[in-house]
């Protein structure tokens, strides 16, 4: 557990102190995710690795922690790289409910416990809804990627999952 708070600081390091919704070097990505305009992927910074049959993969996420990051979460973006996604963590565990408000593009939600094991997957969450979703299980994280891309990489309840900083994020 030391490991995953140790990650999560300097991850947090690496995105601005006032609102960790993005990295700190790339203002234009705050302004383009604020605006609703496409996202540029994410190629260096945190990464989130997850197991599955076909072996682990990388997403390359933003972090978020803040109590106005978290309910903003992926709003107003029009796009979402194909392994890029938002890493919510969410300072306790307990079963969590996400919605879709002005959220434009669909997404697959990982529900991650603080055994860093995927506790359950809520996939192709339909955008621009309030209806409430969650998986019945406590989580610490959420782990929002693009929809359907769990169900292309096999990646399903019980994976077990990693937090890996890269130079970039301990800076």
């Amino acid at each position: 557990m030391r490991a995953v708070v140790s990650f999560l600081v300097i991850a947090l390091a690496a995105c601005s102190s006032q609102k960790p919704v993005q990295r700190a070097d790339d203002a234009a990505a705050v302004t383009e995710h604020q605006m609703g305009q496409p996202h540029a992927p994410i190629t260096t910074g945190p990464r989130v690795i997850l197991s599955s049959p076909r072996g682990d993969l990388a997403v390359h996420v933003d972090v978020v922690s803040s109590e106005p990051a978290l309910m903003k979460g992926l709003m107003y973006r029009q796009l979402l790289p194909a392994d890029d996604g938002m890493l919510f963590y969410m300072h306790e565990e307990r079963d969590w409910t996400f919605y879709m408000r002005n959220t434009l593009i669909p997404l697959d939600m990982i529900f991650i416990g603080k055994d860093m094991t995927v506790a359950g997957i809520f996939a192709n969450a339909t955008p621009l809804t309030e209806e409430l979703r969650s998986v019945g299980k406590p989580s610490l994280y959420v782990l929002e990627v693009n929809g359907g891309w769990c169900a292309r990489h096999g990646v399903a309840a019980g994976a077990k999952v990693q937090f890996v900083e890269t130079e970039a994020a301990a800076r």
